[in-house]
């Protein structure tokens, strides 16, 4: 029998379906309305590093597309870990985000055994930004070759003499050294530093021998006559240093098809909103196609890199995959 008009059950109901609806709504609005407040990229290396430079990059032109305030706060050590496990287990409201790399959200997986977070189900891969470049570097003072085959045979005629840097155990500086290494049959001592800055000092200082380094990262000391370069990690030469040859034409044994270039791009924890994640792939790839901010990354070694949340989220399982092979020929284990 239906309720009455005057019914109390008929009342009961009315007001129950208000109150949801008025809980629904604003939920709502909340996520189209996105963002309220700043946004927080959470860098998980040090000030001043290759990765944080980029981060600086974008910092503005991003906050301009959002309409608020883009901040970027440091949680550095253990190869980006401190910053993922943070970003991990907040709040996925879409405001504390992940600036991360090929590194953190690949290599790390493999060379931690025990993280406390899983770096593909924990996260959202909400957009890449750059392709990276390594190249090796050296530093004639202490290692006194010109090409990269002279290197390879001083290398391989005193094992264990030469150190290399990295901007910490697990970053990419170490996986490109590492596979190297592997594959040429190369044994050399890894030395690894808190982050990009003291790691290429420490070049140029001739305390370690070489680093593959980021590009953009060795550009300065390069222009300066303090360091020399060998080959870039890439597939395709640089630009930026187009009379360097790339390690994988050198024709030395064992270079054919190598390729350890990385990538930096931005996670949101698991759980966020679809529609956030679009709205700050949109944002991303705004940024990225503005001619200014292309030609910048671009003038230092760095290849701009355009996806959409699927297509990137790809990009991060087969890196995570790589790594893992690389690791496993290397033997290369942190805990």
């Amino acid at each position: 029998m239906a309720d009455s008009p005057s019914s109390p059950l008929r009342f009961v109901r009315r007001a129950f379906l208000l109150a949801a609806a008025s809980l629904a709504v604003p939920a709502a609005f909340a996520q189209q309305d996105w963002p309220q407040q700043p946004v927080t990229l959470i860098m998980g290396f040090p000030a001043g590093s290759g990765v944080d430079v980029v981060a600086r990059t974008i910092q503005e032109p991003l906050a301009k597309q959002l309409g608020r305030p883009v901040i970027i706060d440091y949680k550095s050590g253990a190869a980006g870990n401190i910053a993922s496990d943070y970003v991990a287990h907040s709040k996925p409201d879409g405001y504390t985000l992940s600036f991360g790399t090929a590194a953190t959200h690949g290599s790390n997986a493999a060379l931690y055994k025990k993280l406390p977070f899983d770096v593909e189900a924990d996260f959202i891969p909400v957009a890449p930004v750059l392709d990276v470049s390594n190249v090796l570097t050296i530093n004639p003072d202490v290692i006194n070759v010109r090409t990269l085959k002279e290197f390879v045979e001083l290398v391989k005629a005193n094992p264990g003499k030469y150190n290399y840097a990295s901007t910490g155990n697990g970053a990419g500086t170490h996986m490109a050294f590492a596979e190297f290494n592997a594959r040429l049959g190369l044994t050399m001592v890894h030395v690894p530093y808190k982050g990009g800055p003291e790691a290429i000092t420490s070049v140029v200082r001739g305390e370690t021998c070489c680093i593959m380094n980021q590009v953009q990262t060795v550009l300065p000391h390069y222009k300066a006559g303090k360091v020399r370069l060998l080959g870039v990690t890439t597939a395709t030469a640089v630009p930026a240093v187009k009379e360097v040859p790339t390690i994988a034409s050198s024709g030395v044994p064992g270079t054919k098809g190598f390729d350890s270039s990385i990538w930096f791009g931005i996670f949101a924890p698991k759980g966020t909103d679809p529609h956030i994640v679009d709205k700050l792939n949109a944002a991303v790839k705004t940024v990225l196609e503005t001619p200014e901010i292309r030609e910048r990354f671009e003038s230092q070694g760095n290849t701009v890199r355009i996806e959409t949340p699927a297509q990137f989220r790809k990009t991060v399982h087969d890196n995570r995959v790589k790594w893992a092979e690389v690791a496993k020929a290397a033997n290369i284990s942190i805990d």
